[in-house]
């Protein structure tokens, strides 16, 4: 049995950002999103049983990504894969973290924080309703509290098989 968690913020001035190291670059990927957006699944999935999409063919990638909703970035130290995360924007105006991890090598660095900080404030440029994410206890043990002390508060909690 797997607890889902779903969290939001409805307004901005819920987020408790931390800072990031000026030495990490964010960059939204803008070419190549479907090639890079299934590295990064598979990359930081692959420790957190992130399994769902590995089978999908190289079109299914592309009509994932292709949407302008679908908005994939990616975090950098000295050219280092650190971690990325993916926003969708729904038509009801809210926007989703849809995927947020860290890689392996950068756990326990104290970077989370700042790169969900990071994140956070990207969904809010879209001015959306709310900003909202669903994590599980599959995940990486500090995720729930990650979006709880960037702001995040939960509204939702389910169980699945």
């Amino acid at each position: 049995m797997t607890t889902v968690y779903y969290l939001q913020q409805t307004q901005l001035e819920q987020l408790n950002a931390k800072p990031l190291s000026e030495q990490i670059t964010i960059e939204e990927i803008e070419t190549n999103q479907a090639k890079l957006s299934r590295q990064f699944y598979a990359e930081v999935g692959k420790h957190w049983q992130w399994t769902d999409k590995l089978v999908w063919t190289e079109q299914q990638w592309l009509e994932y990504t292709s949407p302008a909703s679908l908005r994939t970035f990616s975090a950098y130290l000295n050219q280092e894969f650190v971690g990325y995360f993916e926003l969708n924007k729904h038509p009801d105006n809210s926007v989703e973290i849809a995927y947020f991890g860290l890689a392996k090598a950068f756990h326990g660095q104290g970077i989370g924080g700042g790169l969900l900080s990071q994140c956070i404030q990207r969904a809010w440029q879209w001015n959306p309703s709310r900003v909202w994410v669903h994590t599980c206890d599959l995940d990486h043990p500090a995720a729930l509290a990650n979006y709880k002390a960037r702001g995040m508060a939960l509204y939702k909690t389910e169980h699945e098989e």
